[in-house]
């Protein structure tokens, strides 16, 4: 046992001491709830909620109506928590992670929180990992909430608007990730508050909260529309990438040595850094590039975006490799989950990557997208009053579930003990003699009939597997990220007596192993791994497939030193070591150092990979306060406020800001630049005749006494627009409609200027500045801009617009739901509403005349 596991262990320990006496209170309760009638049941729920309303609390009222709803689980389901679900359940209901072992059944662990929760009546999310998931849970525990008069609801990919309103309006609503992101920033794009799906982000209950909150918080959630620029030249560097000759650094260390300070020696044209994950060109190569797209210089400014695509293909062509990274499915790329082993339908690769790899694939390159909205998983869990999480394997991310969520981690006993085999790693020279091995245990196990399930680190490797076993003549099933369809199926009968079931990652999570009839006498489930993953998360999920709920069981991991994570992260000792014991690819090598070799290894690769997930996490807080003030003053909008103080103020401030551009303070009367300041006032505000200071006021006039006799002069034309429009209401709905027009379209622009100043803001280091704190002071000064900007489009097309016709809002990029994937296909809305003259400012906010923009078909 590790220091850590000890501190842990301890921690969990005492935590277990202070909830023991509320468990034992809602065992006390049983006998009571026992001697209820259904109806008398039911109605308790009732009875809870009036308490709540007369000032009980939720943790006053949790022994009974925990009690209440262990017994409605029993007669529904003929399912009753165990000592240690109770106590798994009190951990959830106080907003933190259960670890809690395979098998312990977390789906019933979840209703009793749930339940708790829900009596408020602000709604409860249970979140799964795929629909399948959230399905059937909602089905199964969904009877035990409806027979205590709760509402139950599923968001599927599937549902329409509709639907998924009535879903949320349910008590509990089973959902998963990704559907609940989707929909927070859908919400925050509709333009009537009747649009809105979600309504509030209460308390969640998060199912496999290892894999949603840290294995998918490097990818963020994206809603994009298509962009407009041609694909050809994706096409054109990847025929280009594919001329090159791979090649490497000659004297790398040396180059690197301050003391040596040796030039850096290359050959080919590219070099590929597999633990970086980076692939840059030679000098070699550079040239190759200019001679190819006809070009003097590569890192010339006016050649980025072939450099740019130049990048993307390469790392598409050699470091994104098909049936691990990605799948290619009906003629589309599909990104593979590296944790999970799951296809992650709806996302995309950002900055052009995945259109690189279409390139590669030879499918339909789509055109770059443009992001309308975005969010990570830390921060759209974080927006929730109280959230919790389940698992099997949390304590090695103990610390980060600490630092970015708030949430500890509390290890729940198993109900029966884990008498589960795991027998210590065996090690190989090569990856051929691995395999040979592991064909070899799988022979031998299938011969006796005992059920093996092995867990491979890529779809290519259970591929190579299959070939195997198919030569030796074993029945077998695959899953993998192609076949995840059948994946409950396949699992479910994963135990049975003679089965042999190879699988990525995934290994069913979420579905329970059952041992089939004789299975327990042959040793119970065998699990195999061919590779140690990156993370021990991982690798603990796949043992704890086996010896479920006290079954017997085994597990063991077949590696070799040619594996990704010993050939990248071993250290050379050990290579040097196993290189003079002399040992033939068939033999195993035994040696305590092995051991410590590998895990050393993979706390290398996790510390690597928290230090991104937290990076990442550090660039998403500055857009994420930004995104809050937005989604703000949108919703502002969209609740009906009134905005007229809101325009008064924006016409007060452009007025403001005009003058100090033109007018520096303490300037003569005579040195004022009257001329800069009629043009930047009228090209706002349409303000009749040019301002000129008469040489009778010179002597009396102020910097101050001007600027507020233009806002004078400013309200009251707009007091003789309302009086054109003439109609209070109208005139009202007609603020909140270019206000929101203005905002959305704006906000859109922002996200990919921001996008694109990020990409380039890594260039900072070489001056020796911290790209983030460069990130964070321009980033400020963009969003200072944009918001300038909605005022400025705001004002100045309230002034001009004549209605017609009623005005109308309409959204600026209008999500399309489909069953495949989650992106948006996003088309410039005209709206209606309006008559603006030809040679009048769009109101789109593109600064162009009507004429040459939105108006050039009117």
């Amino acid at each position: 046992m590790s220091f850590l596991e000890k501190i842990f262990g301890n921690y969990s320990e005492k935590e277990l001491k202070k909830i023991n006496p509320v468990v034992d209170k809602i065992e006390s309760y049983d006998s009571a709830m026992q001697a209820l009638s259904d109806e008398e049941l039911r109605a308790k729920t009732d009875e809870f909620k009036k308490r709540l309303a007369e000032g009980e609390t939720l943790d006053d009222l949790l022994p009974e109506a925990f009690a209440a709803v262990r017994e409605a689980a029993w007669r529904v389901r003929q399912m009753k928590p165990f000592r240690v679900q109770l106590i798994g359940g009190v951990v959830l209901h106080q907003g933190r992670i259960a670890e809690m072992k395979t098998g312990e059944g977390k789906t019933l662990v979840a209703v009793m929180p749930a339940y708790l929760n829900a009596l408020e009546g602000k709604g409860v999310h249970i979140v799964t990992v795929n629909d399948y998931l959230a399905s059937r849970d909602a089905e199964w525990m969904g009877e035990i909430f409806r027979f205590m008069g709760l509402s139950v609801g599923c968001i599927l990919n599937s549902l329409t608007s509709e639907e998924r309103q009535a879903a949320y309006a349910c008590d509990i609503t089973y959902a998963t990730n990704n559907e609940l992101g989707f929909d927070y920033l859908r919400d925050n794009m509709v333009v009537r508050i009747e649009n809105l799906v979600q309504r509030g982000l209460h308390y969640a209950i998060i199912d496999e909260v290892d894999s949603i909150l840290i294995d998918e918080a490097r990818t963020p959630l994206i809603i994009s529309g298509s962009g407009t620029k041609s694909t050809q030249l994706y096409e054109i560097a990847d025929a280009f990438a594919k001329t090159l000759k791979k090649g490497r650094l000659l004297n790398e260390d040396d180059a690197l040595n301050p003391l040596i300070k040796e030039e850096l020696k290359e050959e080919g044209d590219f070099v590929v850094d597999e633990k970086a994950k980076t692939v840059t060109l030679t000098q070699q190569g550079v040239g190759k590039a200019e001679k190819f797209f006809n070009i003097e210089n590569l890192s010339d400014p006016e050649n980025i975006e072939i450099l740019h695509h130049i990048n993307n293909a390469l790392k598409a062509n050699y470091n994104m490799f098909k049936d691990q990274n990605y799948v290619v499915q009906n003629d589309e790329i599909l990104i593979v989950d590296e944790f999970t082993g799951r296809i992650m339908p709806g996302r995309r690769y950002s900055d052009g990557l995945h259109q690189a790899i279409e390139a590669k694939e030879h499918v339909k390159v789509k055109r770059e997208s443009k992001t309308l909205a975005t969010i990570t998983f830390q921060n759209f869990f974080n927006k929730y009053e109280k959230k919790a999480g389940m698992t099997g394997t949390a304590q090695t991310e103990e610390a980060e579930f600490r630092n970015i969520y708030n949430m500890d981690v509390v290890c729940i006993p198993t109900n029966k003990p884990v008498i589960r085999d795991d027998k210590t790693d065996v090690v190989y020279t090569t990856e051929a003699g691995k395999f040979r091995a592991v064909v070899e245990e799988i022979k031998a196990a299938h011969e006796k009939g005992q059920p093996v399930l092995v867990g491979t680190v890529t779809i290519e490797k259970s591929e190579l597997l299959s070939a195997m076993l198919k030569r030796e003549g074993i029945p077998h099933q695959v899953l993998n990220a192609k076949y995840h369809e059948k994946e409950a199926e396949i699992i479910a009968l994963a135990g049975q007596k003679g089965a042999v079931t190879i699988a990525t990652n995934m290994a069913g999570r979420g579905t329970d192993i059952q041992l089939g009839e004789g299975v327990k006498e042959l040793g119970g489930l065998k699990i195999i791994g061919t590779e140690r993953h990156e993370s021990r998360r991982i690798d603990n999920q796949l043992r704890g497939r086996a010896g479920r709920q006290g079954d017997p069981g085994e597990s063991r991991f077949y590696l070799s030193m040619e594996d990704d994570l010993m050939r990248l992260f071993g250290s050379e000792k050990t290579k040097e070591m196993v290189e003079k014991m002399g040992i033939g690819e068939d033999e195993p090598i035994e040696h305590s150092m092995l051991a410590k070799a590998i895990e050393s290894a993979q706390k290398k690769v996790e510390g690597n990979n928290f230090a991104t997930r937290k990076r990442l996490l550090e660039y998403d807080e500055v857009m994420n306060e930004q995104r809050e003030i937005i989604y703000k003053e949108r919703k502002r909008v969209l609740m009906g406020e009134n905005l007229r103080d809101s325009i008064q103020g924006m016409i007060d401030q452009i007025v403001e800001r005009t003058v100090d551009r033109y007018i520096p303070d303490d300037t003569p009367v005579d040195e004022w630049d009257m001329v800069g300041f009629n043009e930047g006032i009228h090209e706002i505000i349409p303000l009749k005749g040019t301002f000129l200071v008469p040489e009778d006021k010179k002597a009396t006039v102020t910097k101050d006494s001007f600027k507020s006799d233009i806002q004078k002069i400013a309200h009251k034309l707009y007091e003789l627009k309302e009086q054109e429009i003439n109609d209070e209401e109208k005139m009202r709905e007609l603020e909140r409609v270019v206000m929101l027009k203005v905002i959305d379209s704006r906000w859109m622009d922002h996200i990919d200027d921001m996008d694109h100043m990020r990409q380039g803001i890594s260039l900072q280091s070489y001056a020796q500045k911290d790209p983030l704190i460069e990130y964070k002071y321009v980033s400020y000064d963009m969003f200072e801009d944009m918001s300038k900007s909605i005022q400025a489009d705001t004002v100045k097309t309230l002034y001009r617009v004549r209605v017609v016709t009623e005005a109308k809002r309409e959204e600026v990029a209008k999500p399309m739901f489909t069953n495949k994937d989650d992106s948006v296909a996003a088309k410039p809305v005209q709206r209606k509403n309006a008559k603006i003259g030809r040679n009048d400012p769009c109101p789109c906010g593109s600064g162009k005349k009507y004429k040459n923009c939105c108006g050039r078909n009117a």
